[in-house]
């Protein structure tokens, strides 16, 4: 019992100030009856007709789901991953090569600085309107984070071990796969974290160009057609995406790197009290 108040205490603790923010929109919109700021009741009535008033045999999923959802999210899952392959093994190479890292150095720099929202108008030339241009747009502005920090990650292992594999000879593919890279785990999952935010503003950027479904190309239509309950919609489930990815890339962190003393002593502390 003592476990279950302390729980409700928790959740209620976390989350007051979000709830206490919802029934200030709620009672603010009532009172102020705008047409561009709905009440929260009214945006949840059309979430559910937008993707919960589907048939049972679709497990009352409706089409929305599965025309502009569930291909949003393939996007962002794709892009991210190609992202996360990339990404690590560059940052691999330049944090293991002093060499490398000086000749491309100002060009990763020059790259990483302009903005991919910028570059749309080129993807679209290059690879017109289909998956290939937002899968390009994702991948080009969600890797420089895991560049970044794989390298710094990479060039912060402890000398002492690098010392140890040389003198012990060490196969180098040894030493990245089972020295290197765990010691830099930690702050690549922190490229990883921001990566996947960047991956999904950068798919609802890229939906509003030049495509016919996706989570994006509903805002953008829903807005064009003053639908302003049913924009709201799918705000609220961009921002549910977003922390629901987060809170799950935490998860898949807290599990791989429970091996570290730090994270290994703060969970058992956690788990005894």
């Amino acid at each position: 019992m003592s476990r279950t108040a302390g729980a409700v205490r928790t959740f209620l603790l976390k989350w007051s100030l979000a709830i206490g923010l919802v029934v200030l929109w709620e009672l603010a919109t009532l009172a102020a009856g705008s047409a561009f700021f709905p009440r929260p009741t009214e945006i949840v009535v059309a979430a559910f007709d937008l993707w919960f008033s589907g048939p049972a045999s679709q497990l009352f999923l409706a089409e929305s789901v599965f025309e502009d959802v569930l291909p949003s999210l393939g996007r962002v899952f794709g892009s991210w991953a190609i992202a996360v392959v990339l990404g690590v093994a560059l940052g691999t190479v330049l944090g293991r090569s002093q060499t490398a890292l000086d000749y491309t150095g100002p060009l990763l720099s020059f790259m990483r600085a302009v903005p991919p929202p910028a570059l749309i108008p080129v993807f679209l030339v290059l690879f017109g309107i289909d998956n290939t241009m937002k899968v390009v747009t994702i991948v080009f502005g969600s890797i420089w984070p895991i560049i970044l920090n794989t390298v710094d990650g990479v060039r912060s292992v402890n000398p002492l071990q690098q010392e140890t594999a040389r003198s012990f000879r060490t196969p180098r593919h040894y030493w990245i796969t089972m020295v290197v890279l765990p010691a830099a785990m930690p702050k690549i999952f922190a490229g990883l974290r921001l990566s996947l935010s960047l991956a999904l503003i950068l798919m609802v950027i890229s939906e509003m160009v030049g495509t016919t479904n996706g989570i994006g190309f509903e805002l953008m239509l829903a807005q064009q057609g003053f639908d302003f309950t049913v924009m709201w919609a799918w705000i609220v489930l961009l921002g549910v995406l977003g922390y629901g990815l987060n809170a799950l890339l935490l998860a898949v962190e807290r599990r791989v790197l429970s091996w570290q003393p730090t994270r290994g002593t703060a969970e058992a502390k956690t788990t005894g009290a």
